[in-house]
């Protein structure tokens, strides 16, 4: 029988430990042993993007990731995005906007490649866009749409930053 390690670390938020084989890789930590079904897995090969979670902000193909690597870091599914009172980030509900999916499957890798973009640049342009989506296919929409959503949320952080800074500014 093969020893077992601890392994200690954020999930959505919430400290864990839980003891997994050396060899376990993340995404079957968070979808077996910790009940985490919105990371997917479909090539098991790190070339889709479906199993994408995010771990300390950075888009990491789960599937490929030894359990091991996360010890002490934050990983975060689509499940741990924080929204406002709808439970939805402002990425996800442009996703919703824009009918940025059709069968869903590569929704959650994609959301929080988006996410994480957007972190990154907040005014990404359409090829930046496309450049930071290589990593995930989608074999339904085309991505058309997704771009728009991404596009769509870019452009109401702008928004609401200007409304933000006049305001700051006509209160000084």
């Amino acid at each position: 029988m093969t020893e077992l390690i601890t392994l200690k670390f954020k999930l959505n938020g919430v400290g864990r430990a839980v003891a997994v084989e050396p060899q376990t890789m993340l995404a079957d930590l968070l979808r077996e042993q910790l009940g985490q079904t919105d990371v997917r897995v479909s090539c098991d090969q790190g070339v889709c993007g479906v199993c994408t979670v995010l771990v300390d902000g950075t888009p990491t193909t789960a599937c490929l990731t030894p359990a091991f690597l996360v010890a002490d870091r934050e990983v975060t599914t689509v499940k741990g995005l924080s929204g406002n009172a709808t439970g939805l980030t402002d990425v996800q509900q442009a996703f919703i906007a824009c009918s940025a999916f059709q069968c869903g499957y590569c929704t959650p890798g994609m959301v929080l490649s988006a996410t994480a973009l957007l972190a990154e640049d907040p005014s990404p342009d359409r090829q930046a866009i496309r450049d930071w989506l290589d990593a995930n296919i989608c074999r339904c929409t085309g991505y058309q749409t997704i771009i728009e959503a991404i596009e769509l949320v870019a452009a109401q952080r702008r928004t609401r930053s200007l409304a933000a800074a006049a305001e700051a500014e006509a209160a000084d």
